[in-house]
């Protein structure tokens, strides 16, 4: 990897862990999840994710409604009622500081996206993070793609032929 990769990395990598904590913060989480990174994805400005997630016709904004719809499905299941947020005002507190922290499903999908993005010399991209989620069997992300009839094999696919990894 060369330097200009490897600067190009971090400054992706930054941007994704901090939208993906303001992801979690939004939800009222406390630390991010898989569905959390995905959505961080979606916004990088290289397109990726979005592009990926375009192929099996599936828009950004239908993916946030799957994931808060499986996230109160899963606490209806335990007899815990959510109150919808609109806006995603609430449940946001100040902004993290210090090393970034997220569920160890999360760690894994970041571990497998940056081990991905190595396989050619282009770094880090969005796809990647959502070629890592196309992993996960249980959990809100996979229940959010498969509420919206995604083929995860297939998304994967689409995933792989935007990051360029064949």
């Amino acid at each position: 990897m060369g330097l200009v990769t490897a600067v190009r990395d971090m400054r992706t990598i930054k941007r994704l862990l901090t939208a993906a904590e303001a992801e979690a913060r939004r939800d009222g989480a406390e630390t991010p999840g898989p569905e959390h990174l995905l959505l961080a994805a979606t916004t990088l400005p290289d397109g990726t994710a979005a592009r990926a997630l375009e192929r099996v016709g599936v828009d950004p904004q239908r993916l946030r409604a799957a994931i808060e719809e499986a996230h109160e499905g899963a606490l209806a299941a335990m007899g815990i009622e959510v109150e919808r947020r609109s806006g995603g005002a609430a449940g946001l507190q100040s902004p993290a500081t210090g090393a970034f922290r997220s569920t160890p499903q999360a760690q894994q999908v970041f571990q497998e996206a940056v081990a991905l993005s190595r396989t050619n010399s282009s770094g880090l991209k969005g796809a990647h993070v959502v070629a890592a989620v196309c992993d996960l069997e249980h959990g809100t992300a996979a229940r959010a793609l498969e509420a919206l009839g995604v083929d995860p094999d297939r998304l994967r696919k689409a995933a792989r032929a935007e990051a360029g990894v064949s």
